[in-house]
């Protein structure tokens, strides 16, 4: 260590704060990076959600009304057979009659 070191402090401190100061901007240079490409997203959100709606319906595109209603009609049948099976021991009655709604078209 010399005496002008002594005398001048800063110039001493220069190199250490170069230092640090360029770890500094090598460690927020990616945060930036990542911080850019989220705005991005963000202000382009609904063009891409456009997107992504677009290929979901080219690749599986939704049903007919009429498949949806015999897709519920048979959902709601097999609902009143399972209630049926359950109660097959303590209400027999009860269970043909599920069985007989359930059969109806």
């Amino acid at each position: 260590m010399s005496i002008l070191a002594i005398a001048f402090p800063a110039q001493s401190a220069v190199p250490v704060a170069q230092a640090v100061i360029s770890s500094i901007i090598i460690a927020a240079r990616p945060l930036l990076g990542i911080g850019a490409i989220l705005t991005l997203f963000l202000v382009f959100k609904p063009l891409l959600l456009g997107f992504a709606r677009a290929s979901f319906v080219a690749l599986k595109p939704r049903k007919s009304l009429e498949q949806r209603s015999i897709r519920s009609h048979l959902r709601g049948m097999l609902i009143l057979n399972r209630m049926a099976q359950d109660l097959e021991i303590s209400q027999p009655n009860m269970a043909s009659e599920l069985r007989a709604v359930a059969s109806r078209d």
